[in-house]
Formats: C-alpha cells, structure tokens, sequence
C-alpha cells in the first residue's frame, strides 16, 4: 500500500489563523506521506455562474483531492455559533461536481475557536452538515481547541499536553480508519 496521503480543510482563510496551525498540527501527529492542505478561497456558490460556466477549476481540484485522499481532517472556527461560511461554500460547491468524493471516506473533524468551548456547536453543526455526502466521520475523541490564539508556541505546536494527546489520539484512530 502507499503511504497515505491526508488533506486537510481549514474553514478559515488566513495563513496563520488557529484552524490552520490545528490541521498542521494534525498532519504531523498522522504523520502521513503526503500532508495536502486545500484551497478553500473559492467563488460563492451561484447556481447561475455554474449554468453559465461550469464547475470552477479550483472547486474541481478540491472534489479530486479529496477523491484521492486516504483520509481527511476538517478544522472549522466558530463564527456566530456555527462553522464558517467559507467551508459551507466550499462543501456546497463540491455536491455539485461528478461523482461523489467524499462517499465512504475516512474524516475527522476538530474545531479552534477564541471561545471557551473551542467551536464545539460548530463542530456538532459541521457533523450534521457532512451526512449527506455519507463519509466516515469519527465519534471522537472530539477537539474543541478553545482560547485557541494562546494554545499554540512560536513553531505552532501545540502547548498544552492534554489537546496534544487528544488530537495525537484522533489522528490514530483516522490512520487506522483509513488502513495505516
């Protein structure tokens, strides 16, 4: 078997934003071949853009790199007590090409959020918003990586031992989800 190759989705956009040092932090501790992390910066859905233009290439890309993933790890932020409108869009867009990518495939999803409960109804919001595309997403353990701005040190490791071990566990568990 190859070496499994992990994608991961922030719902945040900027380069140094929680959910992202999260995700690279997931990538190490999964420890995989290939760490992908997607590009999220996509168009707004418009169902009349893609009667007029199709599928835009960079929402394609995305459907095949998730196709081609071992497995997959989600991180959202919490805005306004549920996940970003950036991943809402970005999985909207992806229901809407060929095939179905995320069917069967292994997923784990974590949140960062400022907040004391570290995103966890973004979390249980973003679950829900994953089962009709009918993946495999893990019960847990969960990660809700709260006050999130001050969990990370000058290399963005995490600081505290306890998310650490939640998360090393969570990546376990996904590796051996998707057969590693």
């Amino acid at each position: 078997m190859s070496d499994p190759i992990l994608l991961g989705l922030s719902g945040a956009l900027r380069q140094n934003a929680t959910n992202r040092r999260l995700l690279r932090e997931a990538a190490r501790l999964f420890n995989p071949g290939t760490f992908i992390e997607a590009d999220l910066n996509l168009p707004l859905y418009d169902g009349d853009l893609e009667d007029s233009a199709g599928i835009p290439d960079k929402v394609q890309l995305l459907a095949d790199q998730i196709a081609r993933a071992h497995a997959v790890v989600i991180s959202t932020p919490e805005y306004n007590k549920g996940p970003s409108g950036v991943l809402k869009n970005a999985l909207d867009w992806v229901s809407r090409t060929k095939g179905r990518p995320w069917a069967d495939k292994p997923v784990a999803v974590m949140s960062a959020a400022a907040g004391r409960a570290g995103g966890e109804r973004a979390q249980m919001i973003l679950r829900s918003f994953m089962v009709p595309f009918q993946p495999r997403v893990l019960v847990g353990p969960e990660l809700h990586l709260a006050d999130s701005s001050n969990e990370f040190d000058g290399q963005g490791r995490l600081i505290s031992d306890r998310y650490e071990a939640t998360l090393r566990e969570l990546m376990q568990k996904l590796r051996a989800e998707a057969g590693f």
